[in-house]
């Protein structure tokens, strides 16, 4: 076998692991001797960066100059080196463009190196390390390929490893795999039986065993090796399967385990279901980069214009040139500037806001995004419940207990244990079930069964006061944990448990229950038959110890439970109800056996087990025949409890018009459990259950029968939504999205991505993506924005995430309010510099066409650096502190959102609006100026320009709609920083004409014919035409 691994390697490239091309292959791996291996293995470590030491400044100014804009004014700037274009100061162009730049650097700088420290916590994680000197200590990121690491309860598993031993005297262990699939239920894993026979774990160093591993694959679900023992008497071969495996990602959840490492790095099976983080950029930006370009067009055509006036005389091509250095100020370069501020300064108030504490922002680029989502995709486990099931509810037919009447329950279960009458069980003959039993027999009979079929194991741990041993031996209540494959079935033991029937051991052939008196029944195990997905039921056969009395005991999902019970008529109205109620309903039954019926029953069944040809379908034969006029005994509901206000939150995000989508790797019938608990699925709403299809022609007819349906809420299972979107994918998607609600189960996490990918393609909408475990990764990092749900199960949703919250419920918040402030600040801001920019560039072309077409600059130096910066800038960038409403009426009236859906505050038509009145206020400045100077060239320069920076800051106020302190100031300061400027700027601007009267009554006429009819058209407006959200401030 190693020559076989060996004979691959030496045909592979030597280059393509490090050129990243290298194709994965199978390996050897020799226990505890990693320094053996036949090929480079990748490091341990988790990594989300985006970018390493090297790629950084060139990727980030990649970045930068993929941006049209940035790369206009790179252009720009190094064309002032050439002196027939130089039109001032070489600064007038450098610095602006490398203050852009060095923000944009630094805040990338500090996000990577905030994901480095994060990554850097999780890689340092210690784990145990058998070696020769015995047990050491070695960081998650120092973990090798054959290395015997030994896993604690509740810790993470670090790498991919297979099960080598276990602490757990029976001899297995579970593990929750939340964090990498999504299902709830506890998985099983056994341990290699050669290895979990040696006396101590230090012997696996002094055998001469290898693992024969097949190539890292995306399958978390299957695996294929096999563990050789070589020093054995004769040579120990085991196959190893997926029962074998620990994967990374997953935690153990009973015993201490001891693995050999094979797979490390980005071989990893979480890892591989993982895409790599994507550099996202902003539906907004790339809007504004279109209004930029349309903005160029303008300036190529009005540079053509003025030359085409001098009729292309002489050097036209290079006055080409200087018209277009002239006028480049309608393209705006504090545009970027102003926007990026405006996003720290939204993700500081996200952070800061008291209401959603612990709200992280660690994509500081995308938070106007949150503004315009429509679609939302949500995982359930740990996001919208909190992964603990409550027993609610115990219905007899006749009778049923809630929370609220557990006390008779107990009282029931009480007296049927200290009647006399009890020790005759046995005595009762079948005829005597016809005779209507009394309620008190009846519950106990209940909970007897519901305390005897499942699959929960009692296990005892130390506490410190009392040792393993004596709490095993006393069975110490205090030491006791109940381990199994689904929390429903340990919410249920538990239950018994509180009404005073308690289960306190068992093992492979019995298992003890303790009375209210504190008897200990003793019942043997003859059969069981356990729950799958197809037959949606568990069976027990135990023969009571102390009567010798044997009974088949079944549970059961309703829509099979109720061919199996004898007829009634309650049970399928009572199954609605409770099902209606968010509740997962399973139906108890009993079937009493003599002892010649289980013999008969014995036999065939150990005969159908042994033939070859359709073994399970003779051994389901053979059960059925038992499962016939069955005893209906009770209903329980179990609930798996929400998180704090999901429903309130869910119904502000269907107000909001945002479709909210369920992505979940867990079974159909627990997944539309909580969308109908969680208030996802409207109690009026149909459901239409997808059939599950495995051919075209199925899933051509159950999307015809889907068709035919209308607002209806859809359920379908993984394996059927990859039929269908295989075969029928456009049909799919445009079913799937004029539904109100869609729940997608058993669903893998490349699928949870591939559903964000198509919503993207198909709609061309806005994408949301929550979750909180592993499994959701590729979701969160596909989806426009990511939202990372910090959980019980480490942060590895949140590390990936671009915004992370310690709670569902803050989603609200974190849309209603923060989105729809950022993306109306972004727009105003954002049109505002637009404006600004405009207006001089208007009035540079009148002046031009006035002097003959003169490519002479109107403002010189620093005045055109000023007038984007101290003299404009506060005022402008105030405009990120404005709001329309206050937080409490945004969260009241989430209908307010619905509105940026259609992207309104940044459009072609309010562009085209600002545009008009830019070139308005230009013209009116200018041609004032020009009508109303006097002898001189400077008054000019002096009554336009303060007429231009007066007329910037009324359009502030003019557009500013809730006044915050800090705006006055920006007012206040600028005004102030413009005169006490005017002192130096003499070689501009004539210091003794700007005290005169005269300058000051010119200034103000073209300033209030600038502003004046604006102010009297927003009256107008808002008088006659009010917006939406000014009929809820009023």
């Amino acid at each position: 076998m190693e020559s076989f691994v060996w004979v691959e390697r030496r045909e592979c490239c030597p280059w393509s692991r490090c050129c990243g091309m290298g194709d994965f292959r199978p390996r050897t791996v020799w226990l505890g001797h990693p320094e053996k291996r036949e090929q480079r293995y990748p490091r341990n470590v988790i990594n989300n960066q985006k970018y390493n030491f090297f790629t950084f400044l060139p990727a980030v100014l990649f970045h930068q100059f993929k941006y049209f804009y940035n790369l206009y004014f790179l252009l720009l700037a190094c064309s002032q080196f050439i002196n027939e274009l130089r039109l001032g100061a070489l600064y007038t162009y450098w610095v602006p463009l490398g203050l852009v730049l060095a923000i944009t650097i630094i805040r990338e700088a500090v996000e990577e190196i905030r994901c480095y420290l994060r990554d850097k916590e999780m890689n340092s994680q210690i784990y145990s390390k058998l070696s020769t000197r015995g047990t050491v200590k070695v960081k998650s990121s120092g973990i090798q390929v054959g290395d015997l690491i030994i896993v604690e309860k509740n810790q993470r598993v670090p790498a991919d490893m297979i099960f080598l031993r276990t602490s757990e005297r029976n001899g297995s262990c579970f593990l929750r795999t939340d964090q990498l699939d999504g299902e709830t239920d506890w998985k099983l894993r056994l341990p290699v039986a050669c290895t979990q026979r040696l006396p101590t774990a230090a012997d696996l160093l002094q055998i001469r065993s290898y693992v024969y591993a097949e190539e890292p694959n995306i399958d978390i679900h299957n695996f294929i090796g096999t563990f050789t023992r070589e020093d054995g008497d004769p040579p120990v071969n085991e196959s190893l399967s997926i029962e074998n495996t620990l994967w990374a990602s997953t935690v153990v959840a009973s015993g201490t385990v001891v693995g050999v490492v094979i797979y490390t790095g980005k071989e990893l099976r979480s890892v591989m279901n993982t895409s790599n983080p994507r550099h996202k950029v902003g539906l907004f930006d790339l809007e504004v980069n279109c209004l930029t370009k349309i903005l160029f067009g303008a300036l190529v055509v009005v540079s053509l214009v003025m030359v085409a006036l001098q009729h292309f005389a002489g050097r036209w091509y290079l006055q080409i040139v200087r018209f277009l250095l002239l006028f480049s100020n309608i393209v705006p370069i504090s545009l970027r500037v102003n926007l990026d501020m405006g996003k720290m300064v939204f993700s500081w108030m996200i952070k800061k806001d008291s209401k959603i504490p612990g709200t992280m922002v660690r994509a500081s680029t995308i938070p106007e995004q949150l503004g315009r989502i429509s679609y939302l995709l949500t995982d359930k486990t740990g996001t919208l419940t909190l992964n603990e099931m409550v027993f609610r509810r115990l219905h007899l037919g006749t009778v049923a207990y809630g929370m609220d009447s557990m006390d008779e329950v107990q009282s029931h279960v009480f007296s049927a244990y200290t009647q006399p009458s009890h020790d005759l069980p046995a005595s009762r003959a079948p005829a005597a079930t016809k005779v209507r039993k009394t309620i008190s027999s009846r519950v106990h009979e209940a909970v007897k069964a519901i305390a005897l079929v499942h699959n929960v194991t009692p296990v005892y741990e130390a506490n410190g006061v009392t040792d393993q041993a004596e709490a095993e031996q006393h069975y110490e209540d205090t030491c006791r944990v109940y381990q199994a494959s689904s929390p429903d079935e340990v919410s249920l033991v538990q239950w018994t448990e509180s009404v005073g029937l308690t289960l306190v051991g068992r093992d492979q052939s019995s298992m003890q229950l303790r009375t209210p008196t504190g008897q200990i029944l003793n019942f043997t195990i003859l059969q069981i038959f356990p729950f799958t997905y197809e037959s949606k039921r568990m069976g027990i056969i135990v023969r009571d110890e102390s009567t010798g009395e044997i009974t088949f005991y079944m549970k059961g999902a309703d829509v099979v439970m109720a061919a199996i019970v004898q007829y009634n008529d309650w049970l399928e109205e009572e199954c609605g109800n409770m099902a209606r109620e968010g509740l997962r309903v399973l139906v108890v039954s009993k079937k009493s056996l003599t002892e010649e019926q289980y013999q008969d029953f014995e036999a065939r069944y150990v005969q159908a087990k042994l033939s070859v040809h359709d073994r399970s379908l003779k051994v389901a034969t053979v059960i059925e025949s038992l499962e016939m006029e069955m005893e209906l005994l009770c209903l329980t509901g179990v609930e798996d409890q929400l998180q704090t206000d999901v429903r309130p939150t869910l119904e502000i995000l269907r107000n909001a018009g945002i479709k909210v989508w369920m992505l979940t790797g867990d079974k159909l019938e627990t997944a539309t459990c909580t969308a109908k608990n969680a208030h996802l699925i409207t109690r009026n709403q149909d459901i239409h259950i997808f059939r599950p299809v495995t051919t075209r022609g199925e899933a051509h007819l159950e999307l015809n029968a889907f068709r035919r349906k209308h607002d209806c809420a859809l359920v379908i299972s993984g394996d059927s939504l990859e039929v269908c979107l295989k075969y029928y994918e456009y049909e799919f998607m445009e079913l799937a999205c004029q539904c109100p609600a869609v729940v997608c189960c058993r669903c893998t996490p490349t699928q949870k991505a591939q559903i964000v990918r198509l919503l993207q393609e198909r709609t061309g909408k806005l994408t949301c993506a929550v979750g909180d475990g592993g499994n959701d990764v590729s979701m969160i990092q596909e989806a426009d924005c990511g939202v990372g749900v910090e959980g019980k199960e480490g942060k590895q949703a949140s590390l990936a995430a671009d915004f992370s919250v310690t709670q569902f419920k803050h989603l609200g918040r974190l849309l209603m309010v923060h989105g729809r402030n950022s993306y109306k600040r972004s727009a105003a801001l954002s049109q505002f510099v637009i404006h600004r920019s405009l207006c001089i560039s208007t009035m540079q072309a009148v002046f031009s066409s006035v002097f003959y077409f003169a490519s002479v600059p109107l403002y010189q130096g620093f005045l055109i650096i000023g007038y984007s910066t101290i003299y404009t800038m506060f005022p402008v960038f105030s405009l990120v502190l404005d709001k329309d409403v206050k937080s409490e009426v945004a969260m009241l009236y989430p209908e307010l959102y619905k509105d940026l859906l259609k992207g309104r505050p940044l459009s072609f038509k309010t562009f085209l609006i600002w545009v008009l009145i830019s070139i308005y206020q230009g013209s009116i400045i200018m041609y004032g100026a020009l009508l109303l100077f006097e002898s001189e060239f400077v008054h000019i320069v002096a009554i336009s320009f303060t007429s231009l920076i007066l007329t910037e800051l009324l359009m502030v106020a003019l557009t500013i709609q809730t006044w915050h302190w800090l705006m006055i100031v920006g007012e206040l300061l600028s005004l102030a920083c413009y005169v006490a400027s005017l002192v130096f700027l003499h070689e501009f601007i004539d210091v003794y004409f700007i005290t005169t009267v005269s300058f000051l009554w010119k200034v103000t006429v073209i300033t209030l014919v600038s502003c004046l009819p604006l102010y009297i058209l927003k009256y107008l407006r808002r008088r006659f035409s009010p917006p939406s959200y000014s009929k809820l401030t009023t």
